[in-house]
């Protein structure tokens, strides 16, 4: 009865006008840069964040969480009409989605991906609705000790789920904590690293690293990569599937939802891992394994609901814990805290209308995203025309301004630069810019918490170990760094990733899939 009473207040704050208009703004604009290529959640969410610091927390929170989970519906569009993902994860619903376009059957594969995706959407809400409260009371019983270690596993575990170097990760993350701790000492108000400019007192602007890393150095990237794009596959007619595809895909949507609920909770590329562990289930479990590959509609099915599922129920860890399970989340951290709320267990309780606001709008955001994709799909094709000399130019301007507008300090809008240019480098170098945003966010966190609990126990660092809690926690991250380290984890974990370095997922699609790196881990 109480989970029904807090739904109740959830939906009387998701359905107020204005938050529904920025609802559907949000899962808008998460479809179309779903669709195009190299521009991902991550960077738009970052290049947003800016313009929603004139809204209600909750409002700005509704628009940014639709742009996230509408981006996984849109980059199956142009996965399957073109061959190109727009999103990463929908590299591997190319691999059987492309080839029924291309024997004329587009229509009911689009559906197909449309109907899995708001089924794994509105189921993963319900894990979301029904897990996050009791999470949250266990995490209330959590001291400075835990929250430490808990911070500490949530970067290791991030190191474990990252693709290619493991001591790259390692380096992105320490260099993020690093610059996270640029600015006055938190107990002692001493500056750190400011190297006597004012503008730095109070630490590096979050917006200026995000827009840099996440949307210059894409756009960077992008330009000297032109993305080959394959032949629009005729005219998109009968979506609707006929009763064969429709009996073949419930159990592929019940599994890529299950899996995806669970995979979604893990740093880091947690909805690519789904999308391809759910493929390879269906090949393994399916009477026609030989389809896959060739048009099974299984194929498109359990990656799509997969990944869907495993969007909304990345949440979990931010609202009942404050970690950012993705770099999105990351920023949606910042969005927080912007706005002036600590993200964490207390929000629940502290801001009962906002978390339960959140929620309610993620059937809503589903809801309207079915209804979007399916009319919209000939515009989003359009939408691949844009030349990127037009369109990156536009984006870049908008970040700039917005950025500008927060405090009307150029200082900001160099950092952008500063950090755009380091981004570029970073990829160059094959370092990921995910890790540096995953250290840089939660770097404060884990100092505070580290002092804090050193103070408490006036200096005895044993503290972290004799509390079981954290003495769990810790052995938990030595696992993963362990499992990070172990060659063979690592050999399986790039080939998953293989679809983000080279642009198509094993094996390979016919045409160049240009996957989107920005939301990666992630």
């Amino acid at each position: 009865m109480e989970l029904l009473d807090n739904l109740a207040l959830g939906f009387s704050t998701a359905l107020l006008v204005q938050n529904v208009l920025y609802c559907f703004m949000g899962v808008l604009l998460g479809t179309a840069v779903g669709v195009l290529p190299g521009i991902g959640p991550t960077a738009t969410v970052a290049m947003l964040l800016p313009i929603t610091f004139n809204f209600e927390p909750v409002t700005a929170l509704i628009m940014l969480a639709g742009i996230y989970y509408g981006a996984q519906y849109g980059g199956s569009t142009t996965a399957i009409l073109i061959n190109l993902p727009g999103e990463s994860s929908a590299a591997v619903t190319a691999l059987d989605g492309h080839e029924r376009a291309r024997q004329g059957r587009a229509g009911p594969a689009l559906a197909v991906a449309a109907i899995g995706s708001f089924v794994a959407g509105t189921v993963a809400t319900v894990v979301l609705a029904v897990a996050a409260p009791p999470l949250a009371e266990v995490a209330l019983e959590f001291g400075p000790a835990e929250y430490f270690a808990l911070v500490l596993f949530g970067l290791i575990v991030s190191i474990a789920l990252a693709r290619g170097s493991t001591l790259k990760a390692l380096a992105m993350i320490a260099l993020g904590v690093l610059f996270g701790t640029v600015g006055q000492d938190i107990y002692t108000g001493t500056p750190r690293f400011v190297f006597d400019r004012r503008e730095l007192y109070g630490g590096i602007d979050f917006v200026s690293v995000a827009v840099g890393l996440f949307g210059v150095a894409e756009i960077l990237r992008n330009l000297e990569n032109e993305h080959t794009r394959t032949a629009i596959v005729g005219t998109v007619r009968h979506l609707w599937p006929t009763a064969e595809d429709r009996r073949r895909i419930v159990g592929p949507i019940l599994r890529g939802t299950g899996l995806g609920s669970a995979l979604g909770v893990l740093p880091g590329g947690g909805h690519v891992l789904a999308s391809f562990t759910s493929y390879a289930v269906e090949k393994r479990v399916s009477k026609r394994p030989d389809e896959f590959g060739h048009g099974a509609i299984e194929g498109v099915a359990g990656p799509e609901s997969a990944n869907n599922a495993a969007a909304q129920t990345s949440f979990i860890p931010l609202l009942t814990l404050g970690l950012p399970a993705h770099p999105v989340m990351a920023l949606m951290v910042g969005a927080f805290i912007v706005h002036g709320i600590t993200p964490g267990p207390n929000v629940i309780n502290d801001e009962p209308a906002l978390f339960w606001g959140l929620i309610a709008s993620m059937w809503i955001g589903n809801a309207l995203l079915l209804l979007l994709n399916l009319p919209l799909i000939g515009m989003w094709v359009r939408m691949l025309r844009i030349p990127y000399e037009v369109l990156f130019p536009m984006i870049i301007l908008f970040a700039a301004i917005g950025t500008y507008s927060l405090a009307l300090n150029p200082f900001d809008v160099y950092a952008i630069v500063f950090f755009g240019i380091l981004g570029y480098v970073l990829i160059k170098c094959g370092c990921e810019p995910a890790p540096f945003l995953l250290g840089f966010v939660l770097g404060p966190l884990l100092e505070e918490n580290l002092r804090r609990a050193l103070i408490i126990s006036r200096g005895d660092p044993t503290v972290f170990v004799t509390r079981p809690l954290s003495a769990v926690l810790l052995a938990l991250a030595v696992a993963a760094l362990i499992v990070a380290v172990l060659p063979t984890i690592r050999r399986r974990r790039d080939e998953v990733f293989t679809d983000e370095e080279t642009g198509s997922a094993p094996p390979t699609p016919r045409g160049e899939a240009g996957a989107d790196r920005s939301g990666q881990p992630s």
